[in-house]
């Protein structure tokens, strides 16, 4: 099985940017502990990061077939990428939204997001484990449902 990690805007700055805010743990950490985390669960991961929309929307597209399901971090697309949210329904694989901060408790512009009504689950405000929780949340999903009832489906309600 194969999941797809897909990281939005400025992430690429993790580490340095805001960290008081997003942490100290960079990227190339995060996707590190999120390929190790899942060989222990044992699926692949693929992960991918743009500051660029279309270029978010083209890997979408092109990992989908062969991704059994996404972990997405959209960054400020989160808010505003009607377009993302698109590709991702498009390619008709679950997907578990996830954030570094805790997104409610921000910003009022934050606190709205254009993916969330169609996600399997939302996780926020664990730092860099958001990552590794969403992965986790992800595979309990689509091994639950390819076994039995797992719930309702994304944006189902």
């Amino acid at each position: 099985m194969k999941i797809g990690v897909l990281h939005g805007p400025n992430l690429n700055l993790l580490g340095t940017r805001e960290p008081t805010l997003y942490g100290t743990v960079t990227l190339a950490e995060i996707d590190e502990r999120v390929a190790r985390l899942g060989g222990d669960l044992g699926v692949e991961v693929l992960a991918f990061q743009s500051n660029h929309e279309g270029e978010l929307l083209d890997w979408v597209h092109g990992a989908g077939p062969e991704s059994a399901g996404f972990v997405v971090n959209a960054g400020a697309y989160t808010h505003t990428s009607v377009a993302l949210l698109d590709a991702l329904r498009g390619v008709g694989r679950p997907f578990v939204e996830v954030h570094l901060t805790n997104t409610l408790a921000r910003a009022e512009v934050r606190r709205h997001s254009v993916l969330a009504e169609h996600a399997v689950g939302v996780i926020a405000g664990f730092g860099a484990r958001s990552y590794e929780l969403g992965l986790r949340a992800l595979i309990d999903y689509l091994r639950e449902s390819t076994s039995g009832p797992a719930g309702p489906m994304p944006g189902g309600g």
